[in-house]
Order: structure tokens, then C-alpha cells, then sequence
């Protein structure tokens, strides 16, 4: 009898000490949100200007201070994230040093039209746009006005490259064939650049002051799954990609002097890679195969319009980038969306489908990746297989403006030789999801 009591009241003890927990764990989460939802966006937009015009700052004192263009510098908070910031490729706007190296680049997310000059050094220039207009009237004519600006704006520059000076040939950088060495220049603007965040992310980023322990800040020359306008060069190769990144918990450690300038250095990821723009023919039949399996007639989810393009990283890996829809606007108020027969239908129908389609989508694409990835013959085991998405359009419907996924080749080749089942494999594919529409 004793025993059986004790068992009671052990029993009403746990009981208690569960529902204990079960309260704690409640006002734990209350006081998670109601911090989130505290975030002051307005300190935070003024935080990320100052922060932009600090970085713009560090990185035009590292090349000529005469430049006549200024240094833009984008910065963009994602909760959860963190805050990304996003600089012109300055590596090929070479001239900003002052040297006779008329390249550029910007970049633009909207609207279509190639246009060519001649700098008048015998460069002939092309400007080309890689991504599809959006399927619907009204987006369409703002991008056809963004394409308008964007001509404006080349040939604005093109006449400001032709006029301007020459300058001083750079010490110790040598002329081939009456052009500068530009893998010699390449390298050492990209130092420069380097040193220039890493100063800002030691120095500067805490002035951002609402980022949390499990955020980060990242500074990158890709805006988030953009499309872009590039200077290309007769002869001209070695584009970079470049991404820097810092978890706010290391910046912190360093302020509060728990860590070494060093150790943090250690600490911040850097990818700096050259573009490699030769042939690959995997590559190339990987780009087919996709631009295939997200035709309407074959997706049963979202689809794509415009080709599926790539850039290989020379020992980071390859990253695709694609475009999807999910509809075509028939007129002012009703949709079609190929991919599931539906014809004539209104917006609300329109949202509700686009957020059913997501996750189906998500999983169908991770699972291709891994299908058809491993055809792949030129990529290291270390290097990534990426592809960076850019999703149809659908405010207020609560999904990702984009969806970048990331998967080691040695994923691929351990899944396809059976080292892997599917779903292990699934596990080791990794996300990065765009702001909410």
C-alpha cells in the first residue's frame, strides 16, 4: 500500500514538473516573439544606410579617390538572415584605379534588350541581358521602362569612358600585346576589395545594432539571384565571384575582446573565385536537362520561360540560375497556370495555388538536382553544385522572393554509387531562402 502511494504521488510530482515546464516553455516563446516583433525597422533601415556609405567609403580609398563614378553599395535585412550587402563587381570596373582599363559591370534584376559600342580602344562592348520579362502586362512595361533606362544609362557611360584620360600606366603591371596584364590587375583589385570588408566587418558592422547572435553579415558583388548586365571584353576572361561572410556572434566576441583581430579573420568565409568561361559540355547538358524537366508541358509545379544559365566558379563549383513562373495572365482579372490545367481563374484561386505549388516544387527540384546532378564530370568532390532560383511572383502569399540550394559533388557521386539513399541525401541539401514576398 505504501509503495503504491509514493508511485501516486511520484506520479502527481512529474505531472506538476511537466506542466512547469510546459509554462516556461510558453513564456519563453512569447517573450522570442514578442522581441521579434519589436525589431524597430526604421532604426534598422538607418543602421544599413550609415553602414552603406561606411563600406562605400572603405572601398573607394582603395582605388583612385578621383573615380568619377561613386561606389554603390545595397544593403538588404532579412530576418533571420541577416544583412546582406551587395557591391558592384569591381574587380572588371578596373578603370575606377585610373588605369587605361576601360571594363565595367552593373547589374540589373528587370527587363531585356542587348546593345553594343566600341570604346574606342578596340573593345567592342555588349551589353546583354539574361533573364526573361515577367508574363504579366503590367510588369512588362516597367521592365521594358527599367531596359530604356538601362540603355540610357551605357550609353551615358560609354561616352564617359570614351572622353576620359588616360592615366599612369600602374607600377610593376606589365602590357601584353598593348593591353595591361589584367590577371596581375585582377588580383590585386581584388585584395583591395577584400581588405576593405574585412575592415568593415571587424570595425564597422556593429553598428548595426538589432542583428541577433544567429545572424550574420555577408557582403557579396551578386545581388540576390539577379541577372546581369556585363562588359564583355574581346579576349577578357576572369570575372570574379565574391562573397564575404561573418556570424554577428564572432563580431561580437571581438568587441567585447574575447577573441583576437586574427582569430576573427579566421573566422570570416571568403569566396573568391574566378568565373571559368570555358565550354564545359556537362555543364552545358546539365543547363539542357533543366531547361527541359521546367518546360510547362513537363513541370507539374512551376515552370520556366528563358534558358537556364550558369557560372563556373574555378575550384568553388558551378552555380545555375533559373527563373520560374507559376502562371500567364490572360487579362486584367483572370490566370492560367499550365502546369496543373487550370484556365480562367481570379487571383485569389491564383495566390492559393502558388502556395500549395511551393513545397512540391522545392522537393521536386531538390530531388532533380540529385537525379540528373551526378551526370556532372567536371566538378571536384569539395566543389557545389548550386542553383539559384528566382520564384514566380506572388505578394502576400508568404513564400521566398527566391530559393538558393547548395550540394557538395561528393553528395552526388556518394548517392549515385548507392553509398546514399535518397533521403540521406535530400538531408545534405542546403537551403537559403530570399525575402518573403
Amino acid at each position: 500500500m505504501i509503495k503504491k502511494i509514493s508511485e501516486q504521488l511520484k506520479e502527481k510530482y512529474m505531472k506538476r514538473v511537466e506542466r512547469k515546464v510546459m509554462m516556461m516553455a510558453v513564456m519563453v516563446l512569447i517573450s522570442f516573439e514578442g522581441f521579434a516583433q519589436k525589431l524597430d525597422e526604421a532604426r534598422m533601415e538607418r543602421d544599413i544606410e550609415v553602414a552603406e556609405n561606411i563600406l562605400s567609403t572603405l572601398l573607394k580609398q582603395q582605388f583612385d579617390k578621383r573615380s568619377f563614378f561613386p561606389i554603390e553599395v545595397r544593403g538588404n535585412y532579412r530576418a533571420g538572415y541577416g544583412v546582406t550587402f551587395t557591391i558592384p563587381n569591381l574587380q572588371t570596373g578596373v578603370w575606377m584605379q585610373g588605369f587605361d582599363v576601360p571594363a565595367m559591370s552593373w547589374s540589373n534584376g528587370e527587363g531585356s534588350f542587348s546593345y553594343s559600342y566600341s570604346d574606342g580602344n578596340e573593345n567592342e562592348v555588349t551589353i546583354i541581358d539574361r533573364q526573361p520579362v515577367e508574363n504579366n502586362k503590367e510588369q512588362a512595361e516597367r521592365d521594358r521602362e527599367v531596359a530604356r533606362q538601362q540603355k540610357n544609362r551605357a550609353t551615358t557611360i560609354a561616352g564617359s569612358v570614351a572622353r576620359a584620360p588616360k592615366a599612369p600606366r600602374a607600377a610593376g603591371l606589365k602590357r601584353t600585346n598593348s593591353r595591361l596584364d589584367r590577371d596581375s590587375l585582377r588580383e590585386e583589385s581584388n585584395k583591395k576589395v577584400i581588405n576593405a570588408i574585412k575592415e568593415f566587418m571587424a570595425d564597422y558592422s556593429d553598428l548595426i545594432g538589432q542583428l541577433t547572435p544567429t545572424e550574420r553579415v555577408v557582403v557579396t558583388n551578386r545581388g540576390e539571384n539577379e541577372r546581369f548586365w556585363f562588359g564583355q571584353f574581346d579576349n577578357q576572361q576572369g570575372n570574379t565571384y565574391l562573397l564575404v561572410e561573418a556570424n554577428k556572434s564572432d563580431l561580437t566576441q571581438y568587441k567585447q575582446n574575447k577573441m583576437t583581430r586574427d582569430q576573427l579573420m579566421a573566422k570570416v568565409k571568403v569566396v573568391n573565385s574566378e568565373l571559368d568561361n570555358e565550354l564545359q559540355p556537362d555543364l552545358e547538358l546539365l543547363a539542357s536537362i533543366f531547361n527541359r524537366l521546367y518546360r510547362s508541358d513537363l513541370s507539374k509545379t512551376y515552370f520556366t520561360q528563358g534558358n537556364t544559365y550558369y557560372e563556373r566558379l574555378k575550384d568553388f563549383g558551378v552555380i545555375y540560375y533559373m527563373q520560374v513562373y507559376s502562371s500567364n495572365q490572360q487579362d486584367d482579372d483572370f490566370w492560367a497556370m499550365p502546369t496543373i490545367s487550370l484556365n480562367e481563374i481570379d487571383q485569389k484561386t491564383r495566390d492559393e495555388k502558388v502556395k500549395e505549388l511551393y513545397p512540391l516544387f522545392a522537393k521536386s527540384i531538390k530531388e532533380d538536382m540529385l537525379e540528373y546532378g551526378r551526370t556532372l564530370k567536371s566538378l571536384k568532390d569539395d566543389e557545389n553544385l548550386i542553383f539559384n532560383i528566382k520564384l514566380t511572383r506572388c505578394v502576400g502569399c508568404g513564400i521566398p522572393s527566391s530559393l538558393e540550394l547548395t550540394v557538395k559533388n561528393s553528395v552526388l557521386k556518394d548517392y549515385s554509387s548507392g553509398k546514399l539513399t535518397k533521403e540521406a541525401a535530400m538531408q545534405k541539401i542546403t537551403e537559403k531562402k530570399g525575402v518573403e514576398q
